[in-house]
């Protein structure tokens, strides 16, 4: 049987690590703010911090906060009857509420985790999308009481704490995905 596991966490918690070493190991990653990404472009809006958040919740007030689950469902039933699937940035509980009808206890949320501090220090590093401490708070609380980001974080399946090496992490997720093959019993 197929694996789907929706990976959520904070900005800078290391879900791009997670997300990129299962696609490595062939598992399909759908990335969910490519969805935005896509419409963006297609109606011509510059890609910056500002107007990604804009457009980001102007989408969910017209199609609901599920709306890029809903969007991209044909997309992740695809792919999951294919193989392994993997999630990256699903942001609200709505997003999993309509997962989860569809896929029920297949789908896994899987949330890393990391210090505050560290994951800002990551952030203001990182090559794309760099964000300064004030920009990053201000995501921050914007994705926990606009788009309802920690119901997902809060309700995982299984945490993974990354504030050491990407080694440490990926020794982690290989854990936790042995924990899942077996039915997430320890």
């Amino acid at each position: 049987m197929h694996q789907l596991i929706a990976v959520v966490g904070m900005a800078g918690s290391g879900k791009s690590v997670v997300t990129e070493y299962l696609e490595q190991n062939g598992w399909t990653k759908i990335y969910f703010g490519g969805v935005i990404y896509e419409k963006m472009k297609e109606q011509g809006i510059e890609i910056t911090p500002e107007s990604q958040k804009e457009f980001r919740e102007q989408i969910r007030k017209e199609l609901g906060m599920g709306a890029i689950a809903t969007l991209l469902l044909p997309t992740i039933e695809k792919a999951y009857q294919k193989g392994n699937t993997v999630l990256d940035g699903l942001y609200s509980w709505e997003e999993y509420l309509i997962l989860k009808e569809i896929f029920q206890e297949k789908i896994k949320l899987v949330a890393v985790v990391a210090r505050k501090k560290l994951r800002y220090n990551r952030i203001g590093k990182r090559k794309e999308r760099p964000f300064n401490r004030e920009e990053i708070e201000k995501r921050d609380l914007t994705e926990i009481e606009n788009l309802k980001k920690g119901g997902p974080i809060a309700f995982a399946d299984e945490f993974l704490l990354n504030n050491g090496t990407k080694k440490d992490c990926i020794l982690q997720l290989n854990e936790i995905l042995k924990r899942l093959e077996k039915g997430g019993e320890e």
